[in-house]
């Protein structure tokens, strides 16, 4: 029938095993798409692989979990137990409910155990009858069993109010799996603050129990006069780092702790909107981190609801296609992805993505110009134009152990900033959506959604490819997938298509592993007019979008390359 979906080729290899739920069509995406990937491979068993991702298989996003134990060649699911925590928090009841998650990232420790971190939230009176709309963030550990299974209840590291404000988002975890580290491992969580204020501040916890307790939180964007100038309106002191979403914690072999960010509060000069990317460090396991440097400057996505059209998701960017068409309409944001090189503590690299770069700039036509008066996203000229503006993943590099970067010096220009897809085609086309690794020899790896490849830059459709250096300064580029990917049509939105998901993963020992949402796979509904009575039983028909689209669904997908 189609409903269970095997893998794309030899080396494009179905994650999510099981089968398509069947949906009603205007629920489309509800009980079937899986996105938001996360990979983790046993640094000490390399064989040993475990998968997350935000699985909407019982209708509502869920922290979802596969395995593998040969090196991804095969994969299973696993059930993460977590539909309610301690209500303690929440009233003093013995539970507390939650009715969706996601944001999820996995890790391993030293000795075997792996960690999954999981936001779950309610969605409160906006979408429910129940009005909670409270957030919390809990992390799960497979002790000994490579992610065959969970413990329970997954363990909080923080919670916001019933009142949904303030409101915890976008936790990411990492665990110090270094051996020598005076901090072995413990695990790590970072994420951000949505306040009553309208502040955004990043925070971290940590763990020295293998997950089953975790530290008061610490605050992780602190102020810094010279870097966070403008304050937005918000009524905080001038020089508070105030404003942030995205952070992603990782450790190198001296037991450092570093955090990289996205943040706001860069003076905005004319029609220039750049933000920058901020990064914290910690040395004392994370109970206190220095003042942040600046990792590079970098343009956001543009504004969906300008470029695409009315009934694209509102107040957010996206990644449009060239010409005519306006089929790409999932909301995206562009933000950084960092590692330590595990043979030099002291290099420490980040990649961002960023709009404008040596690829996109004014001299082709690509200009920033401010930001929309509707809901602030970014404007440009040039973003519909062929060859205008493109997205391109970029690389800011630290040999001094994070206190300066090659892309945080004097204007931080990105229009001068080096480049991780420097491939010829790649020029005039974008690529978004970066995760980042070192191999234990010391190879840098990226991995990103990619529009170079035929017909993906008008269509709206992409492919996923993986660049990998040994030196930092030339990339050798790879295809991933095996065909090109459609633009997603599931979730609720009068164009469709709108989530899918806000990330990618990666991770490399000795093979490196990318991971991706697939959209190659078709979607299917039940047939117009089957099962209305004794003589006329169910059918399966395959469904069209409004703007003649297939509707497709959306898998995760894996592959194993060589260094």
């Amino acid at each position: 029938s189609g409903q269970c979906a095997a893998s794309q080729g030899a080396n494009n290899i179905k994650v999510n095993v099981n089968c398509l739920n069947l949906s009603d069509s205007n629920l489309q995406g509800r009980g079937q798409a899986n996105n938001e990937t996360s990979i983790a491979e046993n640094p000490f068993a390399p064989k040993q692989l475990v998968a997350s991702d935000n699985d909407y298989i019982r209708g509502d996003g869920t922290c979802g979990s596969s395995y593998s134990t040969d090196s991804g060649t095969t994969w299973n699911n696993s059930t993460v137990p977590n539909g309610f925590t301690s209500g303690a928090s929440f009233g003093g009841f013995a539970r507390q409910y939650w009715q969706g998650g996601g944001d999820t990232s996995v890790a391993w420790d030293t000795r075997g155990n792996a960690y999954m971190a999981c936001q779950l939230f309610n969605r409160g009176s906006g979408t429910s009858s129940n009005p909670d709309q409270a957030s919390t963030f809990a992390v799960f550990r497979s002790t000994g069993n490579g992610g065959a299974s969970w413990n329970f209840p997954g363990h909080q590291v923080t919670f916001g109010p019933a009142s949904g404000v303030p409101f915890e988002d976008k936790e990411l975890l990492t665990v110090d799996n270094n051996v020598s580290s005076p901090f072995r491992d413990r695990v790590y969580v970072t994420w951000t603050e949505f306040a009553a204020d309208g502040s955004a501040y990043i925070y971290e916890s940590y763990s020295s129990d293998y997950g089953q307790t975790f530290s008061a939180r610490v605050l992780v964007s602190k102020t810094s006069p010279r870097l966070c100038t403008n304050a937005y309106g918000i009524s905080n002191p001038n020089g508070s780092c105030d404003e942030n979403q995205f952070s992603q914690p990782f450790a190198g072999s001296d037991g450092a702790l570093y955090v990289t960010y996205d943040n706001y509060n860069n003076p905005v000069r004319g029609s220039d909107n750049r933000n920058q990317i901020l990064l914290s460090k910690s040395t004392d396991g994370g109970a206190s981190f220095s003042s942040p440097v600046k990792v590079s400057d970098y343009y956001d996505l543009p504004d969906c609801d300008t470029y695409q059209g009315g009934g694209a998701d509102s107040f957010r960017a996206c990644v449009p296609e060239k010409g005519g068409s306006t089929v790409s309409v999932f909301r995206a944001t562009n933000y950084s992805s960092g590692q330590v090189n595990p043979t030099n503590a002291s290099q420490v690299v980040v990649t961002l993505g960023s709009y404008i770069n040596q690829d996109s700039n004014e001299s082709n036509g690509c200009v920033p110009a401010s930001f929309s008066s509707t809901d602030g996203q970014d404007l440009y000229t040039g973003v519909k134009t062929a060859g205008a503006c493109n997205n391109k993943i970029l690389i800011s590099v630290s040999n001094d152990a994070g206190k300066s970067f090659s892309g945080g010096k004097g204007d931080a220009d990105p229009r001068t900033e080096a480049m991780v897809t420097q491939g010829a085609a790649q020029n005039g086309t974008d690529q978004f959506w970066q995760w980042t690794a070192f191999t234990t020899g010391g190879t840098f790896a990226v991995d990103y959604y990619d529009r170079q490849y035929p017909g993906d830059e008008t269509s709206g459709s992409s492919d996923y490819s993986l660049s990998t250096s040994s030196g930092l300064t030339a990339f050798n580029q790879q295809r991933v997938t095996s065909s090109s990917m459609p633009a997603p049509t599931q979730f609720e939105g009068p164009k469709g298509g709108q989530f899918y998901g806000d990330y990618t993963g990666l991770t490399a020992v000795t093979d490196i592993h990318p991971i991706w949402s697939d959209t190659r796979n078709a979607d299917m509904f039940l047939c117009p007019g089957s099962a209305t009575g004794p003589g006329t039983p169910p059918a399966l028909c395959m469904g069209t979008e409004p703007n003649g689209q297939q509707a497709n669904d959306q898998e995760i997908y894996t592959g194993t390359f060589a260094p």
